[in-house]
């Protein structure tokens, strides 16, 4: 997502909010830890216990329009702003990964201009971002179906992927025409065939091989996490909807009313409270 047409630009709010702001400067690309800590909000987060990797599922959108008597389109629109948002507080306050659900699978099924709009937006904001990624050090990869995304589509996102792919101040993967349950199946096969190919035995198949076949698998050593630590959704809708159904077995899960056009840095503070409220055991028992 465009997060700005000049660096300085980054630090400022991209849309009008209705919420108070609590951050105003941006972190330098490069910066170091203990310089990002600094920008935290002061008293409310504690930099050693924030979420290394946030998922969004971005809902509301229509709804957001419709309420406002206006196009589904301008929907689309304001949550990509909110998007550029949380991309940008994400880098500010040293979250290291964030994965955004933007179309699903199931999405294809919406009214043909509908998605036609859409995949000219994600292809157009790809596009017009890589020059920000680059200053900002956000590495981008794009998950999903990408045989059902329009050729212009697939070929932006490639060349995106490869222009940022040495940057490591952020992790920002967009999932579109992604299926949680396609992405096990497609695991699946493929360990399949690498046991009828001979190069595995069933018995060699463990939780870390299947895992590598996933579309969030790391595809070299300096990527970051593939499975989320927070889960947040919007909406107030109190579901996954086959996002990321493997990797969030153990993620914490936030859900708000926010319509996602209206998710600001009020909401996401509060998700991030709240995750560092929580006690992750993983299933052990702490006495």
């Amino acid at each position: 997502m465009p997060l700005s047409h000049s660096p300085a630009a980054t630090c400022q709010l991209l849309a009008p909010s209705r919420r108070t702001r609590l951050l105003t400067p941006c972190p330098r690309a490069g910066a170091t830890p203990a310089a990002e800590a600094a920008l935290l909000p002061a008293g409310v987060l504690r930099a050693e216990s924030l979420p290394r990797h946030v998922a969004v599922v971005m809902d509301g959108n229509a709804r957001w329009a419709r309420a406002r008597g206006l196009p589904s389109a301008a929907g689309h629109e304001a949550g990509r702003r909110a998007l550029e948002e949380t991309v940008r507080l994400s880098r500010a306050w040293g979250v290291r990964a964030l994965t955004a659900f933007a179309f699903s699978h199931e999405n294809w099924s919406r009214p043909k201009v509908e998605v036609e709009f859409l995949m000219g937006l994600f292809e157009r904001v790809i596009r017009e971002s890589v020059s920000e990624f680059l200053r900002e050090g956000i590495r981008l990869r794009v998950i999903g179906d990408s045989s059902r995304l329009p050729v212009s589509l697939q070929k932006t996102a490639r060349e995106a992927e490869a222009a940022t792919r040495n940057n490591s101040q952020l992790d920002l993967t967009l999932a579109i025409s992604y299926s949680g349950r396609r992405d096990i199946v497609q695991a699946c096969r493929s360990l399949a065939q690498k046991v009828h190919d001979r190069q595995l035995r069933p018995e060699d198949i463990d939780e870390s091989l299947f895992a590598a076949e996933l579309e969030t698998s790391p595809a070299d050593e300096h990527e970051l996490l593939p499975y989320p630590d927070l889960l947040i959704r919007t909406s107030g809708e109190l579901r996954l909807s086959n996002f990321l159904l493997w990797q969030s077995a153990y993620s914490e899960l936030f859900f708000t009313d926010t319509l996602w056009p209206d998710f600001g840095e009020a909401d996401y503070l509060e998700a991030l409270v709240s995750f560092q409220s929580r006690e992750r055991r993983f299933g052990v028992r702490r006495l």
